[in-house]
């Protein structure tokens, strides 16, 4: 089948037009214009997940972060951050990008979010385009900072997060929180005046951190992997359109890590 019907029935679910105004998204690599047999949803497009798609055959990737954000200045085959799009073009692979268009829609990934961290009664944390918006802000049952801290960490299955609070503050009580994929920090403000007590996203830095903290703002900051829901939750809508309407694909969701952190 060609490629285009399948990114048609994505984009039925999840319109471009959603993205923000600057974001990179929609096709990037390659061509729709061409029969495919083998797709693979990523979160990232490194020289792993390349190797990968190569390996599986694949002919089409969706991917959440797109593998050229910044203008190339070149293309020369000796770089190698240029490697991973020579090599993506060597081998056909289309490559479809999917940004803020699956943070902003409803039943995407910030909706996700909240459906595993019982985050109820949502509205948007900074709206996009009438009645759309990005991130979330919702209710939970109270808890204490630590406790929400210690249910993010196991729901994402990692191995550390961040909190943004002074010692005695671990044991705050916090009920309305504020959660937004990827690096949210910019847009604390916005989880302040929606009345959050707690404000998750990642890749906080230090002097926001402070910020937060003197407007009296907590914050929990599991890291920007965590969109590697993305996948599986992606693979997952793919295998629901194929059977409903008789694809003849393979759908892979990739396997491999592209988390540059590690703590010890």
């Amino acid at each position: 089948m060609l490629a285009s019907k399948v990114i048609e029935r994505y984009q039925a679910f999840c319109p471009p037009s959603l993205s923000m105004e600057g974001d990179v998204c929609g096709l990037q690599i390659g061509t729709l214009d061409k029969e495919i047999k083998r797709v693979m949803v990523a979160l990232d497009i490194r020289e792993t997940t390349v190797a990968e798609a190569i390996d599986k055959k694949v002919d089409l990737i969706i991917v959440k972060h797109a593998p050229i954000f910044r203008p190339l200045k070149h293309l020369v085959a000796d770089d190698l951050q240029n490697q991973i799009c020579l090599q993506l073009i060597k081998h056909d692979i289309a490559v479809y990008v999917s940004h803020t268009d699956i943070d902003v829609v409803e039943g995407g990934l910030n909706d996700w979010f909240c459906d595993l961290l019982g985050i109820r009664d949502t509205t948007y944390l900074l709206e996009t385009t009438e009645g759309q918006g990005l991130g979330r802000v919702g209710t939970i049952a109270e808890q204490t900072l630590e406790e929400l801290a210690l249910k993010v960490k196991s729901v994402f299955g990692l191995d550390a997060v961040r909190l943004v609070a002074y010692g005695h503050q671990a044991k705050q009580y916090v009920s309305r929180v504020a959660i937004c994929g990827g690096s949210g920090g910019s847009f604390y403000k916005d989880a302040l005046e929606k009345g959050a007590d707690v404000y998750i996203t990642g890749d906080i830095y230090y002097h926001t951190g402070q910020e937060m903290l003197t407007q009296g703002l907590l914050a929990i900051d599991p890291g920007h992997h965590i969109e590697v829901l993305f996948i599986k939750r992606i693979a997952d809508l793919l295998e629901t359109w194929k059977a409903e309407e008789g694809w003849d694909l393979d759908i892979f969701a990739s396997t491999v890590s592209t988390n540059p952190f590690r703590h010890l």
